[in-house]
């Protein structure tokens, strides 16, 4: 039995990667359209210029991702204060420039200030300061910037960057801990320590709460937590094994996977009567059960085929449906509305050895999409828009945060170092 499920947790557990982001590398892209140039600086009179070139480098970061900007390395070097030389800059062929400074907040946090002119009409379009009360959030400072700067543009919403990511990491052997983080993972802070915490899941889109595994009861028990007042609530407790993998939109109902009966399998949970109920029944293993079309459906992860693949399932009803047809071994899978993208292993090939990719799909045809080529890239998750895919993805011994921009057939890795990373939710 201890042999069955360390199986269906080998299903479900994120692999262990190195994990602190450096800087973000551009992985794959193609550009349609000619894009905005756009040049970001730290003014020349700047208050501590070292944390304005750290919030700087952020931002480029962020609009390069966006796949709104084209970010270039010409800097003009201003006291915040002056306008630009116009006609120089329009001869640098530079259509927004951005200057930065900081000031020293009277609640002893941090104030940045940003200026951005349009070059071609000669004008200050924003001038915005965006305050944080510690200073280590400067990444979620540089995120609001490019929002407002994006916002600006008229450019699809990129609202997401100035959202929490959640992760559980491995401190030793049966102790991990439980980490918020910005999407490049510049700032991080523990929230969850001592023993084994695992498995965080976002309760809502606000993010005001997250759900998460302890093993520090009697039983694997799901467990409620407050990010801002730290109340912690035991949800549900279970034999074995006992992970939320999904939310419904209103925060009402949980997909759960657990196994009371002495094999995993996926229950909805209704958070206001308490009660749950059995969706999958199968003697075998199904687990890490996702919402698709309206919530009408789940999508999960099942051995039926005698390898994990990727399956339907309609609420209230026992008939399950097939949705991949190649590898043996599709063991993750995440949803938005229709769409799924999945991590299948495609063996070797010309580009590295164990492969996996992702691939994104649609329930409503026979549409498929490889998303990656090359090194290991597994356990997906969908950004709230629907517009992003975070995911995990190890490649010539080298792990990293990898992003997918899927409107923009582009994609971006954050390299890792330091610590063991073993479930993720953003």
């Amino acid at each position: 039995m201890i042999n069955y499920f360390i199986k269906a947790m080998g299903i479900i557990l994120f692999l262990s990667t190195h994990l602190f982001a450096v800087d973000a590398q551009m992985e794959i892209v193609k550009k349609g359209v000619t894009l905005p140039k756009i040049s970001v600086n730290v003014a020349s009179d700047s208050f501590d210029q070292a944390l304005v070139n750290k919030i700087a480098k952020v931002i480029e970061q962020d609009l390069t991702v966006s796949g709104h900007f084209e970010v270039i390395e010409n800097k003009i070097l201003l006291p915040f204060n002056e306008r630009p030389n116009f006609v120089l800059s329009r001869n640098q062929n530079i259509d927004l420039m951005v200057n930065l400074s900081v000031e020293q907040s009277s609640f002893a946090g941090v104030l940045l200030l940003a200026k951005v002119y349009d070059i071609n009409s000669g004008n200050l379009v924003l001038n915005q300061s965006f305050s944080s009360s510690k200073l280590d959030r400067f990444p979620f400072l540089a995120h609001r910037t490019s929002i407002a700067i994006n916002d600006y543009m008229k450019a699809p919403k990129i609202a997401w960057m100035d959202k929490f990511v959640i992760f559980s990491r491995y401190v030793s052997s049966k102790e991990s801990e439980i980490v918020i983080s910005d999407y490049t993972l510049t700032y991080q802070k523990v929230i969850v320590k001592g023993g084994l915490n695992i498995f965080p899941k976002w309760a809502d889109a606000s993010q005001e709460s997250f759900y998460y595994t302890t093993y520090n009861r009697e039983k694997p028990t799901l467990v409620k937590s407050n990010l801002f007042t730290g109340q912690m609530t035991d949800v549900i407790s279970s034999d074995g094994m006992i992970v939320c993998s999904d939310v419904s939109s209103d925060g009402k109902k949980l997909l759960l996977t657990m196994s009371p009966e002495n094999q995993p399998d996926v229950y909805l949970y209704n958070t206001q009567t308490k009660i749950k109920s059995k969706i999958t029944d199968y003697k075998g293993i199904d687990v890490g059960g996702s919402f698709i079309d309206d919530e009408s459906r789940i999508v999960f992860v099942s051995d039926r085929l005698k390898h994990p693949n990727i399956f339907a399932q309609t609420i209230g009803s026992r008939a399950v449906e097939r949705l991949v047809f190649h590898g043996r071994n599709n063991s993750s899978a995440t949803s938005f509305k229709n769409l799924i993208v999945y991590s299948s292993r495609d063996g070797d090939n010309e580009f590295s050895k164990d492969s996996f990719n992702l691939y994104l799909i649609s329930t409503k045809d026979d549409f498929v999409r490889q998303l990656t080529t090359n090194g290991r890239n597994q356990f997906p998750k969908f950004s709230n828009d629907g517009e992003s895919v975070l995911y995990l993805k190890t490649y010539n011994n080298k792990s990293s945060i990898g992003i997918i921009r899927l409107k923009y057939n582009s994609s971006f890795l954050f390299p890792l170092q330091g610590g063991n990373i073993q479930s993720i939710d953003w």
